[in-house]
């Protein structure tokens, strides 16, 4: 714990300076924790000043011992397994004594199972909002602070998307309000994307399965992330006064409400943000002028009806444009060498670019949802919903590139450039996509006390509607007889409309096995869908276990058949060589396959209030849909055309290092490899067939990540707050490109090489913030109003992270950097 605090503070020091101290008159509080029953002293118990997150923890004696100015406040006691409690004392200039005694608490059957028992059931992991906001990153989407879970690939602060424990970008579940929603289909993996439609200021819970999900889910072969949004309405809740929170930094703005009325019976909670990170992008290699808006408007409204009847609505509007207009770009890449008698041999990739881009998407999303509680154990809920999304990319840019050999001693001037090589690459495309998906679906519960059945159905209608219309020109000179060259590819215009249905039905069962409730836990299930496209039914069967050796130690463990349905993106496949969309629609597709082992195990130390777990899975991977990486896009093949294997071991320790204040600590190993169906290397020529031979990497095999939160108090002033993020993730793997056969000009063709045979160096990243929280009002409008000043360093220590690469005609490999060291500063008003 002291090193964590020695780590975060020397990180933060250039950042904060010295915090002043203002002078007052301080005063203590002492006591002793105890069991209600026993009277026996509690170890690691949570003592906070309420509202705040200012505190300590009981010693193995159940003593505590807080510093605090002069004046009344209302401490909270709090520990897992025993029922908050919450106690007034004033201080004066001396010691004052509070002595507090505990009760154990006992769950119900479904509180066991849907609130407490949520964070120890295989593959789940909670993650607290609060945490989200404070976690110094570019935007506060809540998706990108998903990086530093336990098997989520980290390779890229630009995106919002994400890779769990080896599996693709399009295997993940979100879930908002128990409403799916989608990310976008055509955007490229980097700023293009915007925001993601996760707005962490309305969360209350943030769910996160990495594997072992249950049946209630669906069928994605990767996660699921399941969202409650705040309802400050409710049955017995009261009439809730208004509260919210306005957010400003150089980046983005932000702001939520939410209230209730009619005695409760009314909530609702209104969220807006917007984004204009122009400033931040411009950091990378490409300058020019970067014109993104990214905004959004979200809401939700509970309206209890009767005290069984209730009726639930969340709506969604997000409106996402990236302009760009590039200017120039310079690159440098190779080795500088300090052997004399070995030359360096560094280069430079100057290019200078006309045209402009305009990405955009406009999602909107509308649900509505009907919960009746026919008695008190059976709860039936319906609901419809509607979300469409209009996607648009277009761009006409002319790239006039020459690559240069560079004396790294005589820095850069356009007389250090020998010329190696020049040519010009128009890129051109005007595509458009409009996704429509429709969903009907309802959900059942039955409570028999120890054991819970569930059960749902859903109906889905989808329309896409795709044109295309790319190309893309080189032009250079022919290294054999100087003769100009001019060469087209990936050239296509077409058009699609796609319309098919889904449909799927769930049961699953969770029974408490042993006489000594809770101690032992097993939920099974049957999933079954259907997917007109293909005309095809899976059955997913799942089973889970969860066994309280003791008060300290948890084993869990699961297994499941998890089918997912190809989505149009991979059913659309590789445009490579097609004449039509329609051409490269495969309906003898068929839903890719993983069968699913997962076991693990957290232990408790309550003097040092710290959770270590541990979990180790292994996939089975059949029918999958291979896909490539390029130009930082996914393609996939539209084929089931391998198949393979994941393994790896998720380790956490996860805690309260300060009191208050939840830090963790990751580490994941991970092996993910597929072969090539036999089927599939027939279809290929000789030249391509021997890139494909084996076994080999998947896209997202990324062995080792590390990720960290830190979060601590500054000595001496507890108004000050500094966080840190840490990731760390191992090369993922690519595909180089090599030379090919001459075409028929007798230029060398650029053809991929041995396929997920490079790595990508490491990306390593370091974020800081430090907080300084004003109490402005005491008491407001619902409350006390905070102020909190932020200063964030996005990649403290600078460091260079390739995302990708492109290639020269000499086949030079040229990376694709990330974002430098940027600072940003911000504005949270919270009342």
């Amino acid at each position: 714990m002291r090193l964590s605090r020695v780590f975060i503070l020397a990180a933060c020091w250039g950042l904060l300076g010295s915090a002043s101290v203002h002078a007052q008159t301080w005063g203590s509080v002492t006591g002793t924790v105890t069991d209600s029953v026993a009277g026996e002293p509690l170890p690691g118990i949570t003592v906070l000043v309420q509202g705040t997150d200012f505190g300590t923890a009981t010693t193995a004696d159940g003593d505590y011992r807080l510093e605090l100015p002069t004046g009344r406040y209302a401490l909270r006691f709090s520990a897992i397994g025993f029922a908050t409690h919450v106690d007034s004392v004033t201080v004066t200039d001396g010691a004052t004594r509070l002595d507090v005694t505990l009760a154990a608490t006992v769950l119900e059957m479904d509180e066991l199972m849907v609130t407490e028992g949520q964070a120890q059931r295989p593959g789940v992991y909670e993650v607290d909002p609060a945490d989200v906001q404070n976690m110094p990153t570019p935007f506060k989407d809540g998706f990108r602070a998903l990086k530093t879970m336990p098997g989520v690939a980290t390779n890229s602060e630009l995106t919002q998307q994400y890779s769990v424990r080896g599996g693709g970008y399009n295997e993940n579940l979100v879930f908002i309000n128990g409403f799916e929603i989608f990310f976008p289909f055509r955007p490229r993996q980097g700023e293009q994307e915007g925001m993601g439609l996760l707005n962490p200021a309305l969360a209350s819970d943030i769910t996160f399965y990495t594997g072992g999900f249950p049946p209630e889910y669906g069928g994605k072969l990767s996660s699921a992330l399941d969202v409650q949004y705040a309802q400050p309405g409710g049955e017995g809740a009261g009439e809730k006064p208004l509260s919210g929170s306005v957010d400003l930094s150089t980046l983005d703005a932000s702001a939520h409400l939410q209230s209730s009325a009619l005695g409760g019976d009314l909530g609702w909670a209104l969220g807006m943000r917007r984004a204009q990170p122009g400033r931040f992008f411009g950091t990378q290699d490409l300058k020019g002028d970067y014109s993104p808006r990214f905004t959004d408007v979200q809401g939700t409204v509970e309206y209890r009806v009767s005290d069984r009847v209730s009726v639930e609505a969340l709506g969604i509007w997000a409106d996402n444009t990236f302009e760009l207009e590039p200017e120039e770009r310079t690159t440098y890449f190779g080795v500088i060498s300090l052997d004399p008698e070995r030359p360096s041999d560094f280069k430079a990739l100057q290019a200078s670019l006309s045209g402009a881009r305009t990405d955009g998407y406009t999602t909107t999303f509308g649900g509505v949802r009907l919960r009746t509680e026919l008695s008190d154990r059976l709860t039936l809920e319906h609901d419809v919903a509607h979300f469409s999304t209009g996607e648009t990319e277009s761009f006409d840019i002319q790239s006039d590139r020459q690559v240069c050999q560079v004396d790294p001693t005589q820095g850069a001037n356009p007389a250090n450039c020998f010329l190696r090589g020049e040519s010009s690459v128009t890129r051109f495309a005007d595509n458009v996509v409009n996704v429509r998906r429709r969903t009907a679906r309802g959900r059942y519960e039955l409570d028999l006390g120890r054991q819970t059945l569930k059960g749902g159905w859903h109906l889905r209608d989808l329309r896409f509607d795709d044109q295309l219309e790319e190309k893309t020109i080189i032009q250079g000179t022919d290294q054999g007889n100087l003769d100009p060259v001019r060469i087209r590819v990936d050239s296509l215009t077409d058009q699609s409309v796609f319309n098919e249905q889904q449909f799927g039905v769930h049961l699953q069962d969770a029974v408490d096995v042993l006489p000594t409730q809770g101690r032992l836990t097993v939920t099974g299930g049957l999933r079954a869908d259907y997917f007109s496209f293909n005309d095809e039914w899976t059955v997913s069967p799942r089973l889970s276990t969860r066994f309280g050796v003791t008060d300290r130690l948890t084993l869990t463990g699961a297994w499941g058949i998890y089918h997912q349905k190809p989505t149009y993106r991979e059913l659309r496949g590789s445009l490579e060589g097609a004449t039509s969309i329609e051409e490269t629609l495969n309906r003898d597709i068929e839903s890719q396959r993983s069968v699913q082992y997962v076991l693990g195990g957290e232990y408790f130390f309550p003097e040092q209030r710290l959770y270590l777990r541990a979990e180790a899975y292994y996939k089975d991977l059949d029918n999958l849909i291979s896909y490539t990486i390029e130009d930082v896009r996914v393609n996939y093949s539209g084929e089931n055309d391998t198949y393979g294997y994941t393994y790896g071991l998720d380790l956490q320790v996860r805690g309260e290092l300060v009191p208050g204040l939840e830090s963790w600590f990751n580490y994941s190993f991970l092996v993910a490899r597929e072969r090539f169906t036999n089927g599939a290397l027939q279809s290929y020529t000789d030249f391509r067939r021997k890139d494909r031979q084996g076994l080999m990497p998947r896209p997202a095999d990324q062995r080792h990540t590390f990720s960290a939160f830190v979060q601590d108090y500054v000595p001496g002033d507890k108004s000050w707050k500094v966080h840190m993020r840490l990731l760390y993730g191992s090369g993922l793997p690519y595909t180089p490109i090599s030379p090919g056969p001459d075409n028929v000009e007798g230029v060398r063709n650029r053809v991929p090489g041995d396929r997920m045979s490079g790595r990508l160096p490491a990306y390593r990243r370091v974020d800081v913030g430090a907080t300084k929280r004003i109490e402005v009002v005491r008491n407001g409008i619902g409350g006390p109003v905070h102020l909190e000043l932020t200063l964030e360093v996005l990649n403290l220590f600078d460091m260079d992270n390739t995302v990708d690469y492109s290639w020269t005609r000499g086949f030079e490999r040229v990376p694709k950097r990330l974002t430098p060291r940027t600072l940003n500063a911000r504005l949270h008003l919270t009342f």
